[in-house]
């Protein structure tokens, strides 16, 4: 269902002007980097990051530096803006939320080094099945959910380099490949209620490469490098960025909040583009909205502002031009709170912080099912996530859309069910 009555109320925004828009952050960062650390500390901060193993929790903060940290992000959110604007890929909801979600994770796993063998796989792939770049290029931009494969495989298994640097390049070819045609069949697994279609796909195949090299007798394990002395900075930055965004939005919707309500209508379920719902205007204004509540979330909570934190912070703002809104997106933070609360876990712990951020993916339930069901999908997400990461051993980044996934699949029967009999009753058949 499409709505274009706020369209009538909007200005014109061309694709040179979104791509423009959504490359101020990065270009900011990569400023503010320079004028916080010197050169040499970055050179030799990136360095560390792309030898450093990357399965959760890396905290590339902690690792590099922040000015590395900031340059990491930005150069990899500028090449994948780069992409898409060579591709001639007019700006979208999906599209924003794929970059959202790459600048992110390039805080946790993803550098400069390690996504460009999920790129030539693609590119491969591609070129397999006769098919054009830009078909693919959404999927390849998310399966970068892998590369920490790529760096455990090439640096982290105490292998000779001479074997595993090229051992990794070809693993992450082999993802880049066959990553496509696996996420087209795993979105009817959870039936469109978990956003992070992706997540779950990368899941299962890091579950998969996980059990190979464990059987080799290789270990794979999980580990926790975070960083906190960059709590306060990393806050205000975020702050500014979101207020930026809302202050855009308005201006785009000719300096007017007339229409945002009606995203609120909009259940989530994929496919969502409020892009092209309601406006870049609306759109622009929920990310930032979004962003903000997101930052007032970790506050509540008492937790830190550092790299994963960061991550899940801008993955639900680049969602929120895909599907989430706070109508549909609180009720799942509110169950996550309330059962941190109730259970053994820090409420203010990293770990259950992102689960509250990342669980947002589950928005979709409580768009159709209601304010209950979002906070029951909080509830099991939370405790589901705590336990899958040990599946895959932490070499899939988008560990909350794994447990989405089966969260999705295993709830939204159950609440059909219960809805279809509901309805039943109602009509007294």
């Amino acid at each position: 269902m499409k709505d274009n009555t706020n369209n009538n109320h909007s200005f014109h925004l061309g694709t040179k002007s979104n791509f423009i828009i959504l490359s101020i952050f990065p270009l900011c960062l990569l400023i503010i980097a320079f004028f916080i650390d010197s050169p040499q500390n970055i050179i030799n901060g990136l360095h560390k990051i792309i030898v450093s193993p990357d399965i959760l929790l890396t905290d590339y903060l902690a690792v590099g530096g922040i000015g590395a940290a900031f340059v990491n992000t930005a150069l990899l959110t500028l090449v994948g803006i780069y992409m898409l604007y060579i591709l001639k890929l007019k700006i979208n909801g999906t599209l924003i939320a794929a970059i959202f979600s790459i600048s992110g994770f390039a805080f946790i796993g993803k550098n400069i080094l390690n996504v460009w063998p999920i790129y030539l796989g693609g590119f491969i792939y591609s070129k397999y099945e006769n098919i054009h770049m830009k078909s693919i290029i959404l999927a390849l931009m998310f399966a970068t959910a892998l590369a920490p494969v790529v760096s455990e495989v090439a640096f982290g298994l105490d292998l000779d380099l001479k074997i595993s640097i090229p051992l990794g390049i070809l693993v992450g070819i082999m993802i880049g490949f066959v990553i496509t045609p696996l996420a087209s069949h795993m979105v009817r697994f959870h039936d469109g209620y978990n956003l992070y279609n992706m997540g779950f796909t990368a899941g299962i195949l890091a579950t998969l490469i996980t059990s190979i090299l464990r059987s080799f007798g290789l270990i794979i394990e999980t580990q926790s490098v975070l960083s906190y002395e960059y709590s306060n900075f990393l806050r205000n930055i975020l702050i500014i960025m979101f207020i930026s965004m809302i202050v855009l939005g308005f201006i785009i919707n000719k300096k007017s909040f007339k229409g945002y309500i009606n995203i609120f209508k909009y259940k989530g379920r994929l496919v969502t583009d409020f892009t092209k719902l309601v406006g870049y205007g609306i759109t622009y204004m929920n990310m930032g909205i979004m962003g903000l509540i997101c930052v007032l979330y970790v506050i509540v909570s008492k937790g830190y502002f550092n790299g994963p934190v960061v991550a899940g912070i801008l993955t639900v703002v680049g969602f929120s031009a895909f599907g989430k809104h706070p109508k549909n997106a609180i009720p799942i933070l509110i169950g996550v709170y309330v059962t941190t609360i109730l259970n053994i876990w820090d409420i203010s712990s990293t770990t259950v912080i992102m689960a509250g951020l990342f669980g947002t993916t589950l928005a979709p339930i409580t768009g159709t099912y209601g304010f209950t069901a979002g906070i029951i999908a909080g509830f099991l997400h939370v405790a589901v996530v705590m336990n899958v990461v040990k599946i895959h051993g932490g070499l899939n980044l988008y560990n909350n859309g794994f447990s989405g996934g089966i969260v999705a699949s295993i709830m939204v029967p159950i609440a059909e069910t219960l809805k279809n009999r509901g309805e039943r009753n109602e009509t007294g058949n």
